[in-house]
């Protein structure tokens, strides 16, 4: 039989001795697990820990028996055995732990949403549900803006290579073959598309720091004094000034910790000796995303084309081999979606 393990977000935040209970009552083998009695091991940072293993024998032994686990999702325990919580996120990565430990061969993971889709549904009606989309396809998704999966479960599951199924808590506990998305390896995917989704995030500031002196350590001392401040950058783009030794460095963080970072770049003062400091809050980010962009060439020029003839501006662009990513007005957001959305194809029948 295949060993599989379920996750809904809804009912890992309730308790698990009562859900173990109502199972008991149907005559069913039922036990509850807490993150504690697990062992589903992490580490100090309580609020937003980060699971480093979960070796449990007796969980094992009891799944194996034909027992079934309910376990309390979003909590474990730290290396001094205090509980700790896994923060956003923390019920999907929860199962993701589980299944991995138990090496199931699938994990179902049930949400407010039926699948994944080729972009955001409220935004074109002609998104579609894609039926398996690659991890790291995935992870850039969830990364940049997709909220189906968060990114540590995706994570999770690539490095430990568990297929993860999304599916509808709205249409049952028994889904129909060819409902949900499969989140699995890029082999396991026949045809693959050029771009497999448009992504978009709002939650974007854009700093630029123009005129800043041009000397080995500057940039170390801008990015590293943001890190040390837990500011999370994100885009990043240095080239010459007009003054003949100094550089422009642009780059984007959540626009939440705006503020925080202008503070930061206010509070280096003359270790980069800048010229002029500019925030635009006003921005979006809007990406592409597909395996198939590491054979295919043209694929910025589609993206670049598509922008260009809805007349939206191109403030910054950011590329990996799987993605490309451009900072846009906030207004054109909906607009630049939709269009990339039709110029790569991805356009329901």
């Amino acid at each position: 039989m295949t060993n599989t393990t379920s996750s809904s977000p809804r009912a890992n935040r309730s308790r698990p001795a009562f859900s173990h209970s109502a199972l008991r009552r149907k005559g069913l083998k039922a036990r509850s697990w807490l993150g504690w009695q697990l062992k589903l091991n992490t580490d100090e940072a309580h609020g937003k820990a980060r699971i480093t293993g979960c070796d449990n024998p007796e969980f094992i032994r009891s799944v194996d028996s034909g027992e079934i686990a309910v376990v309390a999702g979003f909590q474990g325990v730290d290396e001094n055995g205090r509980v700790s919580t896994l923060g956003r996120g923390g019920s999907d990565t929860s199962a993701v732990a589980v299944a991995a430990a138990l090496k199931a061969s699938l994990c179902d993971i049930y949400t407010d949403v039926d699948g994944v889709y080729t972009t955001d549904p409220r935004i074109t009606s002609k998104a579609r549900r894609l039926e398996k989309i690659s991890y790291e396809e995935m992870l850039e998704l969830a990364s940049l803006g997709a909220k189906v999966l968060q990114t540590r479960s995706v994570e999770l599951a690539m490095n430990h290579r568990v297929p993860v199924r999304v599916l509808s808590s709205f249409e049952g506990p028994v889904p129909s073959p060819n409902t949900g998305t499969l989140v699995c390896d890029e082999e396991q995917i026949v045809e693959k598309q050029v771009v497999s989704g448009v992504a978009y995030s709002r939650d974007e500031a854009k700093f630029s720091m123009i005129g800043v002196e041009d000397h080995p350590g500057v940039a170390a001392t801008i990015f590293g004094a943001l890190a040390d401040a837990g500011v999370n950058v994100d885009m990043i783009v240095q080239a010459s000034a007009k003054t003949e030794g100094r550089q422009n460095i642009v780059f984007t963080c959540p626009d939440r910790d705006a503020s925080h970072a202008k503070a930061v770049i206010e509070g280096l003062g003359k270790k980069v000796g800048y010229e002029s400091l500019t925030v635009a809050r006003d921005v979006a980010k809007v990406s592409v995303i597909g395996v198939g962009m590491r054979s295919h060439a043209g694929v910025a020029k589609t993206m670049f084309q598509a922008l260009s003839d809805k007349g939206i501006n191109i403030q910054v662009i950011s590329t990996s081999e799987i993605k490309i990513s451009v900072l846009i007005d906030a207004s054109y957001t909906e607009l630049a979606v939709r269009a990339l959305h039709t110029a790569y194809g991805l356009d329901s029948d």
